[in-house]
């Protein structure tokens, strides 16, 4: 065997067999023609020789000869800033950004400098979903991804459960800012609170704070937002216990519920914590305050139970237009060539909101010759409203009812946007709108239209159920107008001798002057405390007289 392969391979030389090899077999394309980094460069005959440019920045290697491999052009696409698909190790160093910026002096400032930085990019990311209210699965979702992707490729998007635990992060901290603002904070504060029944048949609590900062600006916080297991007036007392506690609150002023009647027995359950914490003013004599608003909404609901027939034909018309959308075509052309330039729409009103049945009759009155122009086009207008409640299509006696029933319940829907501010300060105006309700009743009631007099008359009783009772009012509301330097306690007194009997206005002025001193005699002592603790702690009494150390600590007056 050994024979036969040296015949074979004796008889021909070992360079010729290989360079035969060689030849028989087929040329293979060179490496660097087939190398996927030449999708991402362009090859260009220079003076200088063969080059490659970078299709993404424009940088220039040398290629074509056998030391000029491939190595150099994957390692700058894999740093190339300009590549879309690159994600470099992150830089140190800030970029420059042209968007406004703005500085204290006020003026706008077109550079700043951005770095990139993924933990912001998150706090940001959470912040969003807290402002605009956004699930948290929205971040998963493809649009989302790819709008970041765009962005900022180098963030990694987080999961739903990662921004929900941002977003508890957040709210940990601004909890922790808060506590500390409201612990330095040199004023008491006030609260409101309210409960409603959810969908579900779910009952939630709202609290909120409102405070004067050590700045003298007015702020409001929502303290907590719970479940709570009913709506009973202990339940909701020990809720509100249980926040004031984690919220390390104690200088509470007053708190404005509803008129409720489990709001009375919550009042009344806080009042006996706060006692025991030392921390009342007069032992809660003002804790309780009704909230206004609330109260002109009953006045107006009872008085709104007397409907007048004007108001039921004008409600049935504006339902009729807004039942179908062919109606409503015809009526804006009507509106188009009746030349009313108005940016109202027709609404209708809802039974629980008498606001809505203003609204309604407010913008109905801007298209009262638009109705008119509709009666004529439409014959089923006619028919349909003489077969509902109300008998008929509006007449022009109708639309001038409406219209002093308007201009009666815009005084009411003003006041309420009045007291309703959580941005200013409303304290101080309560007494007014609250003169300023009972002239206007007092004034109706001896009205010559006769629909008019009973719901004034109405409104009234309502009035007078927690307006009327001297016992009931929280004094508050006339000390906030006696310590307004433009108006002081001579002008209170007379206008409650204007709106109140006599017998009334007497016991009412007697309870605000003896508020008033106790108020002051209050403050006076809690003020002189803090003001002795100041001086002793400051002062070393052994270099006074036995005369001056009395004096230091107050013994003598």
């Amino acid at each position: 065997m050994s024979t036969n392969m040296d015949n074979v391979e004796g008889n021909v030389p070992i360079e010729e067999h290989e360079s035969d090899n060689e030849k028989s077999k087929p040329k293979r394309k060179r490496m660097k023609d087939r190398s996927e980094v030449w999708e991402h460069f362009i090859k260009e005959e220079t003076h200088t020789g063969m080059e490659a440019r970078c299709k993404y920045c424009g940088m220039r290697y040398k290629c074509g000869t056998k030391r000029n491999g491939t190595s150099p052009l994957w390692a700058h696409i894999n740093r190339c800033r300009k590549y879309p698909y690159n994600t470099p190790k992150e830089s140190k160093q800030s970029l420059l950004s042209f968007k406004s910026n703005k500085i204290e002096s006020g003026c706008t400032s077109g550079l700043s400098y951005v770095k990139y930085d993924p933990t912001v990019i998150r706090k940001a990311l959470s912040e969003m979903v807290i402002v605009d209210e956004l699930p948290f699965k929205f971040v998963e979702g493809v649009g989302f991804k790819k709008f970041c992707n765009v962005m900022e490729p180098r963030f990694h998007v987080p999961s739903r459960i990662t921004v929900a635990k941002d977003c508890y992060e957040t709210f940990l901290t601004q909890k922790r800012k808060l506590k500390l603002v409201l612990k330095n904070c040199n004023s008491r504060v006030s609260l409101t609170t309210d409960t409603w029944t959810s969908i579900q048949q779910i009952n939630y609590m709202c609290l909120t704070v409102h405070f004067v900062d050590n700045d003298w600006n007015l702020q409001k916080r929502i303290l907590n937002f719970c479940p709570i297991s009913s709506h009973k007036g202990e339940e909701i007392g020990k809720e509100i216990e249980k926040c004031l506690l984690d919220w390390e609150l104690e200088k509470v002023f007053c708190i404005t519920v509803d008129n409720a009647s489990s709001n009375d027995t919550a009042i009344g359950y806080m009042r006996r914590k706060i006692n025991g914490w030392k921390a009342g003013v007069l032992k809660g004599r003002f804790l309780h305050m009704r909230c206004v608003a609330h109260i002109v909404n009953l006045v107006v609901s009872d008085g709104l139970k007397i409907v007048n027939e004007s108001i039921t034909r004008v409600r049935q018309a504006v339902r009729f237009i807004k039942q179908s959308p062919s109606r409503l075509v015809r009526f804006k052309k009507c509106v188009v060539e009746e030349k009313i330039n108005s940016k109202k729409l027709l609404c209708l009103d809802v039974p629980t909101r008498w606001n809505s049945t203003f609204l309604m009759l407010d913008a109905a009155l801007v298209f009262e010759y638009a109705f008119e122009r509709y009666y004529e086009e439409d014959p089923h207008y006619v028919i349909e409203l003489n077969e509902r409640e109300g008998k008929g299509c509006p007449t022009s006696e109708d639309w001038e009812t409406v219209r002093r029933f308007s201009e009666f319940l815009q005084v009411f829907y003003d006041l309420t946007l009045r007291v309703s501010g959580s941005l200013h300060v409303t304290s101080n105006l309560f007494f007014h709108e609250l003169v300023s309700v009972a002239v206007l009743l007092k004034d109706l009631m001896t009205n010559d239209d006769v629909e008019m007099c009973l719901m004034a008359t109405k409104m009234k009783e309502k009035y007078d159920k927690y307006w009327g009772d001297p016992e009931k009012i929280n004094m508050l509301i006339f000390i906030a107008v006696v310590l307004d330097p433009r108006y002081k306690l001579d002008y209170v007194e007379w206008m409650l001798i204007e709106i109140y009997d006599s017998k009334h206005a007497f016991v009412l002025v007697n309870n605000l002057k003896e508020s008033l001193n106790a108020l002051y005699e209050e403050y006076r002592g809690s003020s002189g405390d803090v003001i002795r603790e100041e001086v002793s702690s400051s002062m070393d009494s052994s270099q006074f007289s036995p005369k001056q150390k009395k004096l230091q600590y107050g013994w003598t007056i």
